[in-house]
């Protein structure tokens, strides 16, 4: 695996393919710096070498060159993140880009205008991505977001780049974390699936049942499964299509050994609000008319004795309702469990929207080993998938 370590960047022009799809408000500023605040250490590492930096990125889904997609936007939060004034090409193909890119000295850093802006980008276009490539002279692929997509910036540029080409710190990261977890894992391991369906997580489910040793089921998965074994849900979210594939896993679970942690009771609320009213019930008679909208303290305790003896945690998916503060408390106090397992030296590995999502809000960012940037791209690594970006790099 190929990483910054194997070059000189000295006097040279790296391109790299960066994760800058940042939110922006209705007047443009960026409201959440995460992604370019990553990106900063392979940057940094190429220009401390008197190397210069060429960035990439898509921005949105636009339709065409839509000037509320332009990245000049995330100019000024890109500059004064890095430390240094980036300059900007108006287009990342043809005139502009070539200009910007001859005359970019060592310690430079030049933003392209969205890749996104031409189609060829997604088509995975061999000339578009021949053109990107003429612009630099080694590639470094840090976007582990856009790692799955085989998209011309992403996979398609690396074949121009015969021996000439890296993973970033990020991505570098990314792959090293994954691998801790599904290859390189000391054990015990645990997974914690949470979510609302059990269909999204099949495949992940599929791939790890060889690598854990526990599974803990929450959110409205949790549901499936208890219907799935004769149990009461009352209006809790089920996927009916679903109940045989419930059983299945739980077979498959008990013939690999992977003792599977379901929860025994729940927080139930006759609405799904907020203000709602709220029970604690056993997960298995949930009164019609109610609903399971987190998990309970009974539940808790026991995720808790499996979270602080474990030396290995993957978390994939929030307990409860986190959003609706009422319900936020399971996937806060799994949050802290987490956190001291960590601080006891277990590996904890966050990925998938909701987690990372949670994870910032409740202010655990810094007390886990690694939060994934990458919520489909992680997803398709569990499900046991080769990313074409990654790929492209090894090859």
């Amino acid at each position: 695996m190929k990483t910054l370590n194997d070059f000189d960047f000295k006097n040279k022009k790296a391109i790299i393919r960066v994760d800058f799809n940042v939110p922006l408000d209705e007047n443009f500023n960026v409201t959440d710096t995460t992604r370019i605040e990553a990106a900063k250490p392979t940057i940094d590492a190429i220009l401390a070498q008197g190397g210069s930096v060429i960035l990439m990125s898509h921005l949105g889904r636009p339709k065409g060159a839509e000037e509320k997609y332009s990245l000049k936007h995330i100019l000024k939060t890109a500059s004064e993140i890095l430390g240094v004034e980036v300059k900007f090409a108006e287009n990342c193909i043809g005139e502009p880009a070539q200009t910007a890119a001859k005359n970019l000295q060592p310690g430079e850093v030049l933003l392209l205008e969205n890749l996104r802006f031409h189609a060829e980008e997604e088509e995975g276009n061999v000339v578009f991505a021949k053109e990107l490539a003429s612009l630099g002279d080694i590639y470094v692929n840090d976007a582990f977001g856009t790692a799955h997509r085989a998209h011309a910036s992403t996979t398609i540029i690396a074949q121009f780049f015969e021996n000439k080409k890296c993973f970033g710190t990020l991505l570098a990261k990314e792959i090293d974390s994954l691998n801790k977890v599904l290859n390189n894992s000391v054990k015990p391991v645990t997974a914690v699936l949470g979510g609302s369906k059990v269909s999204s997580k099949i495949t992940v489910i599929e791939n790890i049942l060889d690598k854990v040793d526990h599974m803990i089921i929450g959110g409205g998965m949790t549901f499936t499964f208890i219907k799935a074994q004769g149990g009461k849900i009352g209006e809790s979210i089920c996927e009916d299509d679903k109940l045989d594939l419930a059983l299945e896993i739980l077979r498959l679970a008990k013939e690999k050994n992977v003792q599977v942690h379901i929860p025994v009771d729940v927080v139930a609320a006759d609405d799904f609000s907020n203000t709602a009213n709220t029970q604690i019930v056993d997960v298995t008679v949930i009164p019609d008319g109610w609903q399971g909208l987190d998990a309970g303290p009974k539940s808790l305790e026991n995720f808790k004795k499996v979270i602080l003896e474990s030396k290995t945690i993957l978390w994939n998916g929030p307990l409860g309702v986190f959003e609706m503060e009422t319900f936020s408390k399971g996937t806060i106090a799994l949050g802290d469990y987490i956190a001291e397992a960590t601080e006891k030296g277990a590996f904890s590995l966050v990925g998938g929207g909701d987690s990372v999502a949670a994870v910032k809000q409740f202010g655990f960012e810094d007390k886990m080993s690694y939060v994934s940037t990458g919520g489909g791209a992680m997803l398709e690594m569990l499900e046991g998938r080769v990313l074409p970006g990654i790929a492209a790099i090894l090859d």
